[in-house]
């Protein structure tokens, strides 16, 4: 809003934008003001402007690299009868290593600024890609019931197709519950791919347990995080169209 102050004798009014103040904005410094509007010169030490984040970053290579290893880890895996000591022990090696790149690109993309919405998407698709790669394998060889790996299966897919569905509106990253979830599922499953014995494997179905539960949590958080998502974007276009 622009309003106008009536000058003293000799002196002509003045006209002044108070949107700004109203919005909460600060006035321009009075050195800016002086220059008839234009912006002041940036002094030697004013900052750069920050410079976009490539796409292929090592937290990205990282990432890529962990969905490499999934097909290397069911063939590992399925050597001989899929139960020799040997190649599960070798194959529980591939899974652990591409587990850990999950971490590793984690902290490197948030430590040098590496964050990016390919990171924040293919992040989370390669843990699924590896998880469920993992539990369909079990399951083929029998040492997983198929129940628990339909149960998590669903979930994961039905979140991903959540993640495209909300992309064009904005990208939801992994949450603290969860990372949780993926950490549970990893010990889960390594328990699972050893060649342990028979008096371990209480500790190990109760595990699983427990990541099925969070899975299932996890789920129903992201479904109801994409609705309000969704209905944010719907009041904002309604009122564009008022």
């Amino acid at each position: 809003m622009l309003t106008c102050r009536p000058g003293g004798p000799g002196s002509a009014s003045s006209c002044g934008d108070v949107r700004g103040a109203e919005a909460g904005v600060s006035a321009p410094h009075p050195e800016v003001a002086g220059t008839g509007g234009a912006a002041a010169a940036p002094g030697p030490h004013a900052p750069a402007a920050a410079e976009p984040v490539p796409l292929w970053n090592i937290a990205n290579i990282l990432t890529m690299l962990r969905i490499v290893l999934v097909p290397v880890f069911l063939l590992v895996l399925f050597v001989g009868d899929g139960h020799d000591v040997a190649w599960r022990i070798a194959a529980t090696g591939v899974f652990a290593v591409a587990a850990i790149t999950d971490r590793i690109d984690g902290q490197l993309a948030r430590k040098y600024g590496l964050v990016t919405d390919f990171g924040k998407l293919a992040d989370p698709i390669a843990d699924k890609a590896l998880i469920g790669a993992a539990l369909v394998g079990l399951s083929l060889l029998g040492d997983l019931s198929w129940w628990v790996t339909g149960i998590i299966a669903a979930r994961e897919l039905g979140v991903t197709a959540l993640r495209f569905f909300v992309l064009r509106h904005a990208v939801i990253p992994a949450s603290r519950g969860g990372k949780a979830k993926t950490l549970v599922q990893t010990l889960a499953i390594v328990l699972y791919l050893l060649p342990l014995p028979e008096a371990a494997m209480p500790f190990a179905v109760a595990l699983m347990g427990l990541a099925v539960i969070l899975t299932v949590g996890t789920g129903i958080d992201y479904v109801v995080q994409a609705a309000r998502l969704r209905a944010g974007v719907h009041r904002v276009e309604q009122q564009h169209g008022e």
